[in-house]
C-alpha cells in the first residue's frame, strides 16, 4: 500500500515538473527578459504580443533587439522577430515530451487506481 502511494506521488510530481518547463513567457520590458535559454538549432513556437499568428522558428541567434532564425528546417526563409513583440516562446520538443508524459502519467495513475480498487 505504501509503495502505491509513493508511486502515485512520484508520477504526479514528475508530470508537473516536466510540463512546467515547456514555455517561457516574457514581459514587455525588454531589459528584464533573459533570452539566454534559447539555443541555436532548436525549433521554437513564438507567440506575438500584437496578436498576430504564432510563428515557428528554427532559432539561429540574437542580433541587437531581434531574434533571428529561419522559418523551418526545410524552408530557409530568414525570420526576424523584434524582442518587443515576443510574448512567449515555447520549445516544441519539450512540449511534445510534456504531452507524452501527461498521457503516460494519466495512464499510470488510472492503472494504479484500478488495480487498488480490485484488490479490496
Amino acid at each position: 500500500m505504501k509503495a502505491s502511494v509513493l508511486l502515485k506521488s512520484s508520477l504526479l510530481t514528475s508530470l508537473f515538473v516536466i510540463t512546467s518547463c515547456a514555455t517561457t513567457k516574457y514581459s514587455e520590458d525588454i531589459s528584464k527578459n533573459n533570452y539566454s535559454n534559447l539555443e541555436a538549432g532548436k525549433v521554437y513556437k513564438v507567440t506575438m504580443r500584437d496578436g498576430s499568428p504564432k510563428q515557428k522558428i528554427l532559432f539561429r541567434n540574437i542580433v541587437g533587439d531581434d531574434l533571428v532564425g529561419i522559418a523551418g528546417k526545410k524552408d530557409s526563409t530568414e525570420v526576424i522577430i523584434p524582442k518587443s513583440n515576443v510574448a512567449a516562446v515555447k520549445d516544441t520538443r519539450k512540449a511534445r515530451i510534456a504531452v507524452g508524459a501527461t498521457i503516460i502519467g494519466a495512464a499510470g495513475v488510472a492503472a494504479i487506481v484500478i488495480s487498488s480498487s480490485r484488490a479490496n
